[in-house]
């Protein structure tokens, strides 16, 4: 069966269509799939490293740029459209997968002009446009929160939790080396790195140096910022590995004692399958405040502290850090909290259901 996954611009779009790649292949070794994306993500970085295909089309943001960004935009979208149909009749495909964001609207069209079975993955605990739109086009939307469920056509609704990619699995069996060893605490921003939080660090350090000899660091940055951060460690004299981005996340994930990061769904997701307690920083900027949203579901299960970008400094983030690292009884309990939120078969679910799916069209015809 031939399969295409509209998914990218950032990690939260793309990981979870990524995990379900994966176990269509698991499943069904002979599932071909094709990714659809854009120049302006990250997808053609992470996919070159997975291994997977990519298609570009030429589909551009609605939201969150201006008048003049939407206007692009929108005249972006017959090409967009011309240019998944074209890609769809080439294919073949049994069926076709929109992950929100900006790519998935034109694919998902074409799909449905084309008669092919279509599905939608929304991950976050309030649904994106693209996919609010788009849902009376699909035959199933599969969610990871009961909260975006209203939205949608109770028929087609199924939650069913953020697929996970199964190296996450994997890394969770692992025994763990045993022996002493600092506490880690990892700080990621997201697939593109975030300036306000790799700011907080660098002027927590100052703040946090009673740390010094007992913790080691892991350090996503984004490109940008990655010179700027990774002198402020050494200046500070903190063992710290700082890189631009962590394609093994699964190994970084469960190395960590302590996370401080954003609270995208994809984020979310993987802390409570990995059992992390958090400090998470919503982007404030997100669109219909989703990371907030998905931030106050771990909260309120007693996982995460949520701190507010807008009242960020560098001497209240080295409190709290240094609070709950001093507090190994409060990690524990955060961590169990953490893990009892996640779902270790949302992406098996979701692949099986699929797969009927599409053997109910190849039986009624």
């Amino acid at each position: 069966m031939n399969i295409v996954i509209a998914a990218g611009g950032t990690g939260g779009h793309l990981y979870p269509a990524v995990a379900l790649a994966r176990e269509f292949l698991r499943q069904e070794p002979r599932t071909t799939i094709l990714f659809v994306g854009t120049v302006r993500g990250i997808e053609a970085k992470v996919l070159a490293h997975e291994g997977f295909e990519l298609a570009i089309i030429a589909a551009r943001p609605v939201m969150g740029l201006g008048v003049s960004g939407a206007v692009r935009a929108l005249l972006s979208l017959p090409l967009a459209l011309w240019q998944s149909v074209k890609l769809l009749r080439k294919g073949r495909p049994g069926l076709v997968i929109g992950v929100g964001g900006y790519t998935s609207p034109p694919v998902l069209v074409a799909a449905f002009l084309l008669g092919i079975r279509r599905v939608i993955l929304e991950p976050n605990a309030y649904p994106g446009m693209a996919n609010k739109v788009l849902g009376p086009l699909a035959h199933r939307v599969f969610l990871a929160f009961e909260s975006a469920a209203g939205f949608f056509k109770s028929s087609k609704a199924r939650v069913v939790g953020t697929p996970i990619r199964r190296a996450f699995l994997d890394q969770m069996r692992a025994a763990d080396s045993g022996g002493e060893r600092r506490q880690t605490l990892l700080i990621f921003g997201g697939s593109q790195g975030a300036r306000a939080i790799n700011t907080a660090i660098v002027e927590a350090l100052p703040h946090l140096a009673s740390l010094r000899a007992e913790l080691a660091v892991i350090h996503q940055t984004g490109e940008a910022d990655l010179g700027r951060v990774e002198t402020a460690y050494q200046t500070a004299g903190f063992r710290a590995q700082v890189v631009p981005f962590l394609f093994d996340m699964p190994r970084v994930l469960r190395s960590a004692d302590l996370v401080v990061s954003r609270s995208g769904a994809m984020t979310v997701a993987e802390l409570a399958i990995c059992g992390k307690g958090a400090i998470l920083i919503p982007l404030p900027q997100a669109i219909y405040n989703h990371q907030v949203l998905n931030a106050r579901v771990m909260e309120s299960a007693g996982a995460a502290v949520v701190l507010s970008q807008a009242e960020l400094t560098g001497r209240r983030l080295a409190q709290t850090i240094e609070g709950l690292l001093r507090d190994p009884n409060r990690l524990r309990v955060m961590g169990e909290r953490s893990r009892a939120l996640g779902r270790a078969d949302s992406a098996e679910a979701i692949v099986q259901e699929c797969l009927a799916l599409v053997r109910d069209v190849k039986h009624s015809t």
